[in-house]
């Protein structure tokens, strides 16, 4: 392909390309890349060819009209060393079947009876804070999804070595941006202490999630949970089940997309409340109005409409999947350009999600502006924190409903003041996540 044929983007260095550039500030390069080029452009990750795409129209062509055209990017085929053939890893005709198998998982009716789970938790996190005392609120989301996560998951309270398994969690996350190296795979072969602490980590949980499985098959308990769910499934056109390392597959991906995501965006979500003064204020008089005194519940949610208003607004500007990349199967056309096969193409949330042209003033917090008369002109893939096309987010109903009765619950009983002086920083890993964690003063009220 000459470079007549190709869109415009930055010119990189001999061989390596954007790497640098990229790696540096992934969310700023990308963001930079789409403003100066436009909504499509072109730049090489060392030998991978990259077309960013930027424009919802567009967006929408790669993940729902053509999405047959295209498979999951190479980071993601890497991270079956995690995750397996589970659904987010898998291809064809088995992600249809797995999607098949597991959609019931995530039936309205059955993540209603998650409610109570994730209001019980967080009522408790708050019982060891002090009322002016500091906490690292990134921890404490962490530790809460966690226990969320094993609860509705595997039917069980949070284990004695929780804290293991976060660590673990986190050196299997913070792994994930090498596997977009090129000749990663054999940087994993390496004896070096990263890669042993990555495969520690694995094993460990690995360990954790079979012993859950095989007490449960011994036991053939149904605890109603997400687990034995998975256990009793069955494909409705096969009528077979899922083996054991298919379950720990999709259990894992679970457990880190039910963990990692919604604690980041919590996290950022108490970050903006605590800058925003008028905010706060406005949720707690709707808390105060909907719930009193009491907990929320699922009937209350359907009248937290602010609450929500908020956590949109926070998954826009901090949107737990930043970026979806997907690769090209064959020859096919985009916005007049020729994308190759085996060409990565980005579709970036978070530089969508930032564009003024969707967005007056992208970088201001304003719930406001998710109002159904401000919101309704919206392209379709001007927001889509959750993906979109036959691979959207499957647990995306499970995480809404988390992330508003927690920040109910929470902020119905604290509010926080961001210690001053603090480096505010994201790290785009699988998630953003705050890079020196985010310290916060607790107020009780």
């Amino acid at each position: 392909m000459s470079d007549s044929s190709l869109p415009p983007g930055p010119k990189g260095l001999p061989i390596v390309g954007s790497l640098f550039d990229y790696f540096r500030d992934m969310l700023g390069f990308l963001r930079k890349t789409a403003e100066q080029y436009g909504d499509i452009a072109y730049f090489k990750l060392g030998p991978r060819e990259v077309y960013l795409l930027s424009h919802p129209d567009l967006i929408k062509d790669i993940l729902v009209t053509n999405n047959r055209n295209f498979e999951k990017s190479r980071a993601l085929k890497r991270s079956k060393i995690v995750l397996g053939d589970g659904l987010l890893t898998s291809e064809g005709d088995t992600h249809l079947r797995e999607r098949r198998i597991i959609q019931p998982v995530f039936h309205h009716k059955r993540i209603k009876t998650y409610a109570d789970v994730m209001t019980d938790f967080s009522s408790k996190i708050g019982v060891h804070w002090e009322n002016g005392e500091v906490v690292d609120v990134h921890t404490e989301m962490m530790r809460l999804t966690l226990a969320i996560v094993v609860k509705t998951l595997f039917g069980t309270e949070i284990r004695s070595d929780a804290d293991d398994i976060g660590k673990c969690l986190t050196t299997i996350v913070s792994h994930f941006p090498r596997m977009l190296f090129p000749f990663s795979e054999y940087l994993d072969k390496l004896p070096i202490p990263s890669t042993r602490k990555f495969y520690d980590a694995l094993e460990t949980l690995d360990r954790i999630v079979y012993e859950l499985i095989e007490e449960r098959r011994k036991s053939k308990e149904d605890k109603d949970d997400l687990l034995s769910m998975l256990l009793s499934a069955q494909d409705e056109e096969g009528g077979e089940g899922l083996t054991n390392l298919q379950v720990r597959d999709e259990a894992m991906t679970l457990f880190l997309a039910g963990q990692e995501s919604t604690a980041n965006s919590l996290v950022w979500t108490w970050y903006l409340i605590s800058q925003h003064p008028e905010v706060e204020e406005r949720l707690h008089d709707e808390l105060n109005s909907v719930l009193g005194d009491r907990l929320p519940s699922i009937d209350d949610l359907k009248n937290l409409v602010y609450t929500r208003l908020v956590f949109t607004e926070s998954l826009r500007l901090y949107p737990p999947a930043w970026t979806v990349v997907r690769r090209a199967i064959e020859d096919c056309p985009v916005d007049g350009y020729v994308v190759s096969p085996g060409s990565d193409i980005y579709m970036s949330q978070y530089v969508v999600h930032h564009d003024p042209r969707f967005y007056p003033e992208p970088f201001r917090f304003d719930p406001e502006r998710w109002t159904q008369d401000q919101s309704s002109s919206l392209p379709q893939f001007a927001y889509f924190p959750f993906g979109g096309g036959p691979r959207r987010c499957i647990g995306e109903s499970f995480a809404w409903m988390e992330g508003v009765m927690l920040i109910a619950t929470i902020a119905s009983r604290w509010k926080m003041h961001l210690v001053p002086g603090q480096n505010i920083a994201p790290r785009p890993l699988i998630t953003i996540r705050p890079k020196y964690g985010m310290k916060m003063i607790m107020e009780r009220r």
